[in-house]
């Protein structure tokens, strides 16, 4: 087995900054769930950076105590230097957070949502109807401004809440599962507005997700979390760069024969790592053009009807699936 890419304990971009540094965070709740076991890692001021794993990894956890909603049992988080559980004011005025549900509210309008937002964080006059203005040209709703929010399709809800996490210019954007149940049309969207920011570099992004495909699109870097410790991180490149061999993913016509396919695959001595996902079985080998052959032969034989055969280098997915236990328990 391939060994994974593990950067040094929490070591982040050569050359830059690290406007978000975690060390040693560990959580255990009442009842003795060990939510994070001693976490640490980096994100380079500028950086996109996707924490990934299983329901119950540390996700949500981890995004609580950065964002001073939770303080951590020990370790330290600081974002900008400063420490979260020693001065979460001054933290919370570094930071914009996106949550998973909504926090538009729809008796108001796009423009209402945004001022009222801003004045929390103590703009007011010209500055702020400018950066209002500003934000609504820059995600696409200048056109909604004016429209009462509870009008809006869930994209169009999305991209206020992203604004409203911007509007008061923070260093570090997080954004929690941010394209979670919108159509792929307007996902693809988010992420252009996403990656827009990240390429003016104007701020840090934490960004959780359960789409491989998010990730591996905007991340810098990616580390995921299994049972409260970090397993691994790096590039998506690096990632994916350190699984040997290819896959191959047989989907059989009849979905009840999935698991007797995995049996039979997993009796092949030039076979490894075999894994069923509905009617398609995926196994990884060394040598695709080889294997091919022989897996099908062995389907053929104990009588499992293949209805197609493909070949892939490896994904983000099959990073995830290699490390990610999915074990959680909903934290």
């Amino acid at each position: 087995m391939a060994q994974a890419v593990t950067a040094p304990p929490g070591a982040g971009v050569p050359g830059r900054a690290a406007a978000l540094r975690v060390r040693g965070l560990a959580k255990t709740y009442p009842g003795g769930h060990r939510a994070l076991d001693g976490i640490d890692f980096d994100v380079a001021a500028g950086e996109v950076f996707a924490l990934l794993g299983p329901n119950g990894a540390g996700k949500s956890t981890t995004m609580r105590i950065l964002t001073t909603l939770s303080r951590p049992d020990s370790g330290t988080a600081a974002i900008g230097g400063v420490e979260v559980d020693r001065d979460p004011q001054a933290v919370r005025r570094m930071i914009g957070c996106v949550a998973q549900q909504s926090g538009v509210d729809p008796a108001g309008t796009g423009r209402e949502n945004l001022t009222l937002q801003g004045r929390l964080y103590g703009l007011s006059g010209r500055d702020l109807a400018d950066r209002v203005d500003e934000l609504l040209e820059m995600t696409g709703l200048a056109g909604f401004a004016d429209r009462g929010a509870r009008e809006y399709s869930g994209g169009t809800r999305r991209k206020l809440d992203i604004a409203m996490g911007l509007v008061h210019r923070p260093r570090v954007l997080f954004l929690d599962e941010p394209t979670t149940g919108l159509d792929p049309e307007i996902r693809a969207e988010i992420w252009q507005h996403i990656a827009g920011l990240s390429a003016a570099g104007a701020v840090t992004i934490l960004l959780t997700t359960h789409y491989l495909e998010e990730a591996d699109r905007l991340a810098d870097r990616v580390a995921i979390l299994d049972q409260g410790r970090l397993i691994t991180q790096g590039t998506p490149a690096e990632l994916k760069g350190a699984l040997d061999g290819d896959a191959i993913l047989v989907e059989v016509v009849d979905p009840e024969t999935a698991g007797a396919a995995r049996r039979i695959l997993e009796r092949l001595g030039r076979v490894r790592e075999v894994s069923v996902d509905g009617c398609t079985v995926r196994a990884w080998v060394d040598d695709a053009a080889a294997a091919v052959p022989h897996v099908l032969a062995a389907l053929a034989t104990d009588g499992v009807a293949a209805a197609s055969v493909a070949v892939t280098r490896p994904s983000l997915d099959d990073v995830y699936l290699r490390h990610a236990s999915r074990k959680g328990s909903g934290r």
